[in-house]
């Protein structure tokens, strides 16, 4: 019986250690308002999150949650083993572009572990800025709207991003990192408000979303290993792109990355790979691009391996970037122009091991055509447009 009795104890006191405390930002001063700044509550909210020796929950009510300037959530130094963010409402960026426009990143993960976010909007207002740069007036660069670094065991589910003033979302040096059923909107033509940006980091996963964008729904780019993107939707952007790749000389590569059953629509580009014409000793190895449906999209798969726009820093230069072992598996739908398979490749480093099965690409009504420079590989299946490797 005393046995019983401690083993019903320790049961109790270890169900009490792990339960989650949670904090409610308008605790700490956070106004529902949109008008109030309510940065300082949130970090109440999460420094006490972070002591706390359970895991932790922020809790987020409906409204309009103004965060009036940069905001780091540092992990360094953390008690917590988990610290989640349940967002019922929406953190808004103040209209002025000026307010965050010269901050890197709006809100920003630092070092964290373990760290979930569920749900809400975060809406930076890019709108002012993105005019200020079509005017040609001198403007900030502008911030990315949610930046993890140097972070792991990351998940970001249900999360809508709006009108970022650049990238949506970034990840840099991460590991371990899910992030899935987001809805990321921009317009079409907002300038580099890049969906979901990733480099330098390993075991990145995105599913289940949709992105709307004025550059690349996804771009991947430099030193990142064993990514999984499946089932995205993008358009209007400039497709999912592995690159730009090689501006450095010494840049690590890409490898091991799987894009599977993706819809793109009325996109500059699809499946596209992008490479600096200039030296350096990057790389791409091991990419699987399966089941993809191309809908009026410009360029449906290509690879640009003399990226050099209007020939600055690079002119009558070849790309160092080594690409091999792409496979293209089951891509179909229309082209918005005769040519819907192009592969330049660098003169220098040509393309190798470049695999097409099952490809099918038509352009007003008619089979497409491709285009092959310093490419080779093998084709098979349902070939039209008809395979020029």
């Amino acid at each position: 019986m005393v046995i019983k009795h401690i083993m019903v104890l320790l049961f109790l006191v270890f169900r009490l250690s792990s339960a989650t405390v949670t904090y409610n930002v308008q605790t700490f001063g956070a106004k529902p308002d949109g008008r109030s700044d309510s940065k300082n509550a949130f970090l109440k909210a999460w420094n006490l999150s972070c002591n706390s020796t359970t895991p932790a929950s922020i809790y987020v009510p409906a409204g309009r949650y103004l965060i009036a300037s940069a905001l780091t959530f540092s992990g360094q130094g953390c008690k917590s083993r988990a610290i989640t963010f349940n967002i019922a409402g929406t953190l808004v960026a103040p209209s002025s572009y000026n307010a965050i426009g010269n901050a890197q990143v709006w809100i920003k993960f630092y070092v964290v572990k373990s760290v979930t976010i569920n749900g809400g909007t975060l809406d930076a207002q890019g709108s002012s800025l993105w005019a200020c740069k079509t005017s040609g007036k001198a403007c900030p660069k502008g911030s990315t709207t949610l930046g993890f670094y140097h972070s792991q065991n990351i998940v970001i589910s249900k999360l809508r991003s709006l009108n970022s003033q650049m990238f949506h979302m970034l990840l840099y040096s991460c590991k371990n990192a899910k992030i899935q059923g987001v809805s990321i909107v921009a317009p079409g033509l907002s300038p580099n408000t890049d969906g979901i940006h990733l480099t330098y980091s390993t075991g990145i996963t995105i599913l289940s979303s949709k992105i709307s964008t004025g550059d690349d729904c996804v771009s991947i780019g430099p030193g990142n290993s064993n990514i999984w993107i499946e089932k995205v939707v993008c358009g209007p952007g400039h497709g999912i792109s592995i690159g730009s790749l090689g501006w450095e000389r010494e840049e690590p590569g890409v490898q091991n990355v799987t894009v599977k059953t993706t819809t793109f629509v009325g996109t500059t580009n699809g499946l596209r790979i992008k490479a600096w014409a200039r030296s350096s000793n990057g790389f791409v190895n091991g990419v699987h691009f399966k089941g993809a449906t191309m809908m009026n999209v410009k360029f449906p798969i290509i690879i640009d391996g003399n990226y050099c726009p209007n020939n600055n820093n690079c002119p009558n230069e070849a790309s160092g970037v080594k690409i091999s072992n792409v496979m293209y598996e089951n891509v179909h739908g229309t082209s918005a122009t005769r040519v819907a398979v192009k592969f330049d490749c660098s003169k220098g480093n040509p393309c190798s091991g470049i695999v097409l099965k099952d490809v099918d690409l038509k352009f007003g009504g008619q089979p497409a055509n491709s285009s092959c420079s310093y490419a080779a590989g093998t084709a098979s299946g349902l070939l039209q447009p008809t395979s020029c490797l």
